[in-house]
């Protein structure tokens, strides 16, 4: 089975193949762009992306949105951590969290799948903000954030590493699930 990931971010995709790989799966990058609306939750911004590109695509897809949520800063950036990460970066986010000293955080993944109908997976892992940020591997916020029980950070990680416990991991272990029962 074929089966197109909608992103922009190679990152994503490599995460996903090497997930998917041992089930006969491929995943393949399709560079599409679809609005990304504003809401409260990332479940209305997949489910929003995913009808909005089932009109203009005749295949199975799947796309995901991702959020870093920071409990001293009320969830921020959240909803908003793509946008926040080109404008502020890490060092924006490390600056807004000097002096706090309540650093947990979490990483929550959506993924919607469309067949038809729209299928939506979903996972969290909750760790804290670090001081400094530490590794070169993963993208996005994952040189500062360190999940619970661990010493690296994800960007410390290898991808197979960091797919156990990930966020995206466990989204798309809970995809790869329901897709093994119903393919």
């Amino acid at each position: 089975m074929r089966l197109a990931f909608i992103t922009s971010n190679p990152g994503k995709v490599e995460e996903a193949r090497k997930y998917f790989r041992p089930l006969g799966v491929e995943v393949y990058q399709l560079h599409f762009e679809y609005p990304e609306i504003q809401a409260d939750t990332l479940e209305e911004v997949a489910e929003y992306g995913a009808r909005w590109l089932a009109k203009k695509l005749d295949e199975p897809f799947f796309l995901d949105d991702s959020g870093l949520f920071i409990e001293a800063l009320k969830g921020f950036p959240g909803v908003y951590s793509a946008y926040v990460y080109r404008t502020l970066g890490i060092k924006g986010i490390l600056k807004l969290m000097e002096g706090i000293s309540d650093r947990r955080a979490y990483f929550k993944s959506v993924i919607a799948y469309w067949d038809g109908e729209l299928h939506i997976f979903t996972g969290r892992v909750d760790g804290e903000i670090t001081t400094e940020a530490r590794g070169k591997g993963g993208f996005g916020f994952d040189p500062i954030f360190r999940p619970a029980g661990f010493d690296k950070t994800f960007a410390e990680m290898t991808t197979e590493e960091k797919n156990v416990i990930s966020h995206r991991g466990r989204a798309l272990k809970a995809f790869a699930s329901w897709l093994r029962e119903n393919l």
